[in-house]
């Protein structure tokens, strides 16, 4: 059986391409010229006057415009005109990539053509080999198997022909490996496809490329969540969430956290999975990502359907399965159809319910054809094959090589052994530096808590209180809290002396501390704690005077200037067995509303006391196997309103 899209995306003819490279070129370029403004046309004038002939040199000065299709449809043609191939090449393939965005198969893979054949006439290697994986990409997302891995197939071939490879080209070759993998995870291989994904890990390592290796654990925690493992899937993606956070992927950080909440709905956690799901659709919808929206809408229908709403669920499910016929995505198609069977059944409508399995069952056979099964096989075992017999080959080169050497330079055995010992001695004596600096930075770490939990102004506002309860005549008042901050200084010079104590004596410093800020509020805060079993906390062990920082930031940022009720609510429960999971809730102003009133603040203050918090965390999950997450999550209503911030710390046990 075919594929259902193969007469879609089916390889482009001579006479295909041209139709789409015409239908991209009609707008001519003064039409163009007219919206775009004289220092962008200068700056191309002055580029395709430089002429850069790689894509890190175009990256450089056309980044910030490379997602705005007016400014690469000017450049494109400049270039064109100007007969500077390489230029036009990363013009179009900027637009191809804007047009897969928005699932616009069709025109993408025009551009992409297009781009490719200008990649030839520069005779560009690196454009060339760039072109063929985006044109893969293409034909993967749209489930186009045997396509996709002939494109990819020739890229990884073409990269490798390079002597001495450009970082663009190195980049193309991680790309080629990573959708190999991709394949692999298509035929449910998915132990391969992990061996793979950690190989092109490792060069995106050596590349230091934070997006890569945000891809890599991504595309690792599906395998993971396809073969069940879904805590150590969560893990991946919380991973893959951080290195998004740190470069500032939007679109990386909306995958993300899909498959968070995705992974939390087979948890049966459907109402965590939509606190992350419902604003992530508005994150999704914001950037213009149709083929992500169509996923969190099929996720948003899945958490509504476990939670019994079933009018809500057909709702998104019918969203979910509208886009995906839209835009042609025949496994969402499939997944719609499966969970509109589900929901059928629970509403005791038969009958819908089997036309619905039916037409999943029909998709599936379609997408996983055992001729597309095979011919994946064979291509890849061809490649490995290859492969195996290049290295043999190499392998056997340096040999040879090697016992020339070595029949060559008879003493260099003894040299060797003794710049071996050195280069150990040498080894010694940095590991001893790098554990006195570790025991440094521990140590400035722990006064630096210090200071944060015993700053002066906290110190003068808590005795300035109590002095005006003594001014009043409130001596049972005065008392009591003055006991309450005697307590409170002991308990954090204790803590302060010790790396880690039990959760229950950090709680109990905590609800102290509480106390002792709430009369600045005329004991306006409503505090709870909550510990959920079958949790014991005297047993669990926490770095000591970890949460004050997070209860600041909600007092002083999210409740201080806000009218009516002020709730802080703080949970603990168990996550799974690696981890322990507390979550501070405040219905506060939010972040937002917050940063606008420091900004009109005359002075400003830098809060330190999170970032010493998260580095005394990092350095604490050094003794065990999993590493801390925090989680910061804006609260909305459906009316987009804030209504507050939710901090949640995944703290490792194992």
């Amino acid at each position: 059986m075919k594929l259902a899209i193969s007469h879609k995306y089916a390889p482009l003819t001579i006479k295909s391409r041209l139709f789409w490279a015409l239908l991209v070129c009609l707008t001519p370029l003064t039409s163009f010229s007219q919206e775009v403004p004289e220092s962008f046309k200068k700056r191309s004038d002055s580029l395709i006057q430089a002429a850069p002939t790689t894509y890190q040199q175009l990256d450089k000065v056309l980044r910030p415009y490379r997602t705005d299709t007016i400014y690469m449809r000017y450049f494109s043609k400049a270039a064109a005109h100007k007969q500077y191939y390489d230029g036009e090449a990363y013009a179009l393939n900027q637009l191809g990539r804007k047009y897969r965005e928005i699932a616009l198969f069709p025109k993408a893979i025009a551009l992409h053509t297009q781009a490719l054949q200008a990649a030839v006439k520069a005779d560009n290697l690196e454009f060339r080999v760039y072109s063929l994986n985006m044109l893969g990409v293409i034909y993967r997302k749209s489930d186009a198997i045997k396509i996709a891995l002939d494109y990819h197939q020739e890229a990884l071939d073409l990269a490798y022909t390079a002597q001495n490879p450009s970082m663009g080209i190195k980049r193309s070759i991680n790309v080629s490996l990573n959708s190999i993998g991709n394949l692999y995870q298509t035929l449910r291989q998915y132990d391969i496809a992990i061996a793979q994904y950690k190989k092109s890990m490792a060069l995106e390592r050596e590349l230091n490329n934070k997006l890569g290796l945000a891809i890599n654990y991504q595309n690792i925690g599906d395998c993971l969540e396809e073969q069940g493992q879904l805590a150590d899937a969560l893990h991946h993606y919380r991973t893959s969430l951080e290195y998004n956070n740190e470069i500032n992927n939007d679109k990386g950080l909306i995958i993300c956290k899909n498959s968070i909440a995705q992974v939390y709905i087979k948890q049966n956690k459907p109402e965590d999975a939509l606190s992350i799901l419902e604003p992530n659709l508005l994150a999704a919808e914001e950037i213009g990502n149709r083929f992500i929206a169509t996923s969190i809408n099929l996720n948003i229908g899945w958490a509504l359907l476990k939670l019994k709403q079933y009018a809500k669920a057909q709702e998104y499910l019918n969203k979910g399965l509208e886009m995906a016929q839209t835009h042609h995505l025949p496994s969402f198609i499939s997944k719609a159809f499966t969970l509109l069977s589900e929901l059928a059944t629970h509403k005791a409508n038969y009958k819908d319910a089997l036309v619905y399995y039916q037409k999943a069952e029909s998709l599936n056979v379609a997408i996983n054809s055992e001729v597309n099964r095979k011919y994946i096989y064979d291509l890849i075992i061809k490649y490995e094959t290859e492969k195996k017999n290049n290295e043999i080959l190499n392998l056997a080169s340096e040999n040879l090589e090697i016992n020339h050497r070595l029949r060559r330079n008879k003493n260099m055995l003894l040299i060797g052994s003794l710049g071996m010992a050195l280069f150990t001695f040498l080894l010694y004596i940095l590991y001893r530096q790098k554990e006195l600096k570790s025991e440094k930075k521990i140590l400035t770490l722990e006064q630096s808590m210090l200071r944060s939990q015993m700053n002066p102004h906290f110190l003068f506002n808590s005795l300035n209180s109590i002095k005006l309860y003594i001014i009043n005549n409130e001596k049972k008042n005065a008392v009591h809290y003055l006991n309450k901050f005697s307590k409170l200084v002991r308990k954090i010079l204790e803590a302060s002396s010790v790396k880690e104590i039990s959760l229950f004596d950090e709680l109990e410093t905590i609800e102290l501390y509480m106390n002792i800020e709430n009369i600045r509020f005329s004991n306006e805060i409503n505090f709870s704690i909550t510990i959920e079993d079958p949790i014991d906390p005297h047993t669990v062990k926490i770095p000591s005077l970890i949460l004050q920082p997070f209860l600041e930031n909600a007092i002083w940022h999210g409740l201080s200037t806000k009218e009516g009720e002020k709730n802080i609510d703080l949970r603990v429960s168990r996550e799974d067995n690696h981890y322990i999971q507390i979550t501070i809730t405040d219905n506060g102003v939010g972040r937002k509303a917050s940063e606008r009133l420091k900004k009109n603040k005359v002075l400003k203050g830098k809060s330190v006391g999170i970032d010493i918090t998260k580095e005394r965390l990092a350095n604490f999950s050094k003794d065990f196997e999993h590493n801390f997450q925090v989680e910061i999550i804006d609260l909305y209503n459906a009316n987009k309103e804030a209504l507050g911030t939710q901090v949640v710390l995944h703290i490792p046990t194992t």
